[in-house]
């Protein structure tokens, strides 16, 4: 069953949140546009990413072809569904029972890189341009945090193979998302509130209905996408290796009333191989306030945990 629950009345987010890749990239800006990038990590877990150099016409086309898989009959889509006991394909995630309430969302989730774990068995074929269009963004969307995590590591200080390390072969996913409309979207969830375990995630915004809504002091802000833009958040695992510097926003997925909403949300996971915790070169000052734990422990342990809010994240903390 859907879950429904009363929600909290939200402001809208600040627009200082605009972060610009072409001026990170000038060195006359860069050192400028870097604090300001730092600043919105540090205090927010959130900016919106513009001049991003994904090409244009291929970000429409990635709309189209995702539009028009959701747009298909109910059994064309099941060809590419979530089989018993897995992760990949079109359905619902993490239902363990018939009794347990879901969120107002179906989705679509895909390994996208490194392109040897890819299941294109889950990778739908109609419309015909959609995996090499997924495959082409997939590429463009890893050259982009390749460099963000360059300039990450300026502003932090730290080396930057050693930021790349935990993120050896920028391991991908992607969870698109169709949000139905509901007539009492005040009583219903898109998204449950939740961090995600992962470095980054880039969410693209499919059409022009919002509903993202990020978490800061106990209040709800909701988030209006710049056109074109990338919204961008700090994960559990940027987290850990900032040492609480940067921080991991919690957000949710609002719905609306009249409208579907969808979305794709790309995700920037940790290497299994490496180990997870607080950079050295950030300890000098004080002492480490987070658990250091592998790459497969740390992943087993996020979705293991019931993904509420903060949950799994204020679990790794020593109490320091």
């Amino acid at each position: 069953m859907r879950v429904c629950r009363l929600l909290q009345i939200t402001s809208v987010i600040p627009v200082r949140f605009l972060k610009d890749m072409s001026r990170l990239l000038n060195p006359e800006f860069s050192e400028e546009e870097t604090a300001k990038l730092g600043s919105a990590c540090e205090h927010w877990g959130f900016f919106q990413l513009v001049n991003h150099g994904l090409d244009g016409g291929l970000l429409q086309q990635i709309k189209s072809d995702i539009t028009e898989f959701f747009s298909l009959p109910l059994e064309e889509k099941l060809a590419v569904a979530i089989p018993p006991n897995g992760i990949q394909g079109f359905g619902h995630h993490f239902v363990f029972s018939k009794e347990q309430k879901l969120d107002w969302v179906d989705m679509l989730f895909l390994a996208t890189r490194p392109v040897e774990e890819r299941s294109l068995a889950f990778w739908p074929t109609k419309p015909s341009t959609f995996r090499d269009t997924l495959d082409m963004y997939s590429l463009e969307l890893a050259n982009v945090s390749a460099q963000l995590f360059k300039f990450m590591a300026n502003n932090l200080g730290v080396n930057k193979e050693g930021l790349l390390g935990t993120f050896k072969g920028l391991p991908q996913s992607m969870r698109i998302n169709y949000y139905p409309p509901c007539s009492q979207a005040n009583k219903v969830l898109g998204l449950s509130p939740h961090t995600d375990g992962v470095g980054m995630t880039f969410l693209l915004q499919v059409n022009d209905v919002e509903g993202l809504q990020i978490r800061k002091d106990g209040k709800w802000f909701s988030v209006k996408a710049i056109p074109g833009a990338l919204v961008v958040n700090i994960g559990d695992a940027l987290e850990v290796l900032t040492n609480g510097q940067y921080k991991s926003i919690e957000h949710r997925a609002v719905i609306n009333p009249v409208k579907e909403r969808i979305t794709i949300a790309t995700f920037l996971s940790v290497n299994l191989g490496c180990t997870i915790g607080p950079l050295q070169e950030l300890l000098k000052a004080g002492e480490a306030r987070y658990k250091v734990l592998d790459g497969v422990e740390f992943t087993k342990g996020y979705f293991a945990a019931k993904l509420e809010g903060r949950r799994y994240l204020e679990s790794l903390k020593l109490g320091i």
